[in-house]
């Protein structure tokens, strides 16, 4: 669909031409947001065609990628805070540290499509607690802006308020652990708070900063894209973020959904952070009845290995991330054992 001015106060009529000529760069985002023009047919798991999900971020630091992101407007990208958390494990220095591409589609070869931007600045959430993964959720600012094509645009953001009832159909995109190949999709139903609650007991605490995805009989799961990438639904031409790439247990387990960040919850906070040009916030409904409020469970064993997994987890993730580093190594290797024998 054409991109239309937020207000033709914008635009006079004799400038109308100049006004499209524009509008890709300066419009607000609320009027493009969430709208891929190439966005056809797409096939759960398998390879996304170009241009299919064109706010699809790729976070690069050292030796290559290592998180997901969202295009939210022109010049800042919506990631999770573990990817950035500071402490004495992380391989972050710097701001600066942290490049990202928009509109890549393989982290192989080349990508006609794409841009690239150094990140000048990275907001971690105020909040945000590395033990349970509550507020795992991060802005992160570009050197420069980018201008909206076919295979570069923001997504829409689910505003305050908004419902996911259980069984909603979502979107999962990205690379996978290790960052390699051809961007993916992955499609999976949400899981209600309630019955994630259940499945996750004596494990992890899920809260209402928190929203649940995944199948019951596992096969599918976020770990298919990226820390830090975006969960999307579809709302009738407008494809929604609902969610931001958190945490799991293991990858596409039983009754294991993966866990996200809850946008709707975070729609001040990132106001407060943008304060021009702010991203489209649109209010997703679910219609209906939500099935997850019948859900209980009546066995809930205590939360007695919730403190160690909380510890390993920061470890487990930084470790996730030096896979690139290793397969890129392994060559390398091959080639040394034999003068070493």
């Amino acid at each position: 669909s054409p991109l239309m001015c937020c207000s033709w106060k914008q635009c006079s009529l004799t400038a109308l031409s100049l006004c499209r000529l524009l509008l890709v760069k300066s419009c607000c985002v609320s009027s493009v947001c969430g709208q891929p023009p190439l966005n056809t047919r797409i096939v759960g798991g398998q390879p996304a065609p170009e241009g299919a999900w064109p706010w699809q971020v790729s976070i690069h630091r050292g030796f290559g990628h290592i998180c997901g992101g969202s295009l939210i407007n022109n010049l800042w990208v919506l990631s999770a805070a573990h990817c950035f958390q500071r402490n004495k494990l992380n391989l972050k220095s710097h701001d600066s540290d942290n490049t990202v591409y928009i509109g890549r589609q393989t982290q192989e070869n080349a990508n006609a499509n794409e841009v690239r931007r150094t990140i000048v600045e990275v907001i971690n959430h105020e909040s945000y607690n590395p033990s349970t993964n509550d507020n795992d959720i991060a802005l992160l600012k570009m050197a420069s802006t980018v201008t909206f094509t076919n295979y570069i645009r923001p997504v829409c953001l689910a505003a305050s308020g908004s419902t996911f009832h259980a069984g909603t159909d979502s979107w999962i995109t990205g690379w996978g652990s290790i960052g390699s190949g051809s961007k993916r999709t992955v499609e999976m139903p949400v899981v209600g708070n309630r019955k994630c609650k259940c499945d996750y007991a004596g494990v992890f605490l899920i809260n209402d900063n928190m929203i649940c995805a995944g199948l019951e009989a596992g096969g599918k799961d976020s770990c298919q894209g990226d820390s830090g990438g975006p969960m999307v639904s579809k709302q009738n031409s407008r494809w929604i973020q609902s969610g931001v790439v958190s945490f799991g247990r293991g990858c596409a387990l039983p009754n294991n959904p993966g866990v996200y960040a809850r946008v709707s919850r975070y729609q001040s906070w990132i106001n407060s952070k943008i304060t021009e040009n702010q991203p489209g916030f649109i209010t997703f409904t679910s219609s209906g009845t939500d099935s997850d409020l019948s859900a209980s469970c009546s066995l809930v064993p205590p939360l007695t290995t919730t403190p160690l997994l909380r510890r390993l987890l920061p470890l487990l993730r930084r470790l996730r991330r030096l896979l690139p580093l290793l397969r890129r190594l392994l060559p390398l290797l091959r080639r040394l054992l034999p003068l070493l024998r």
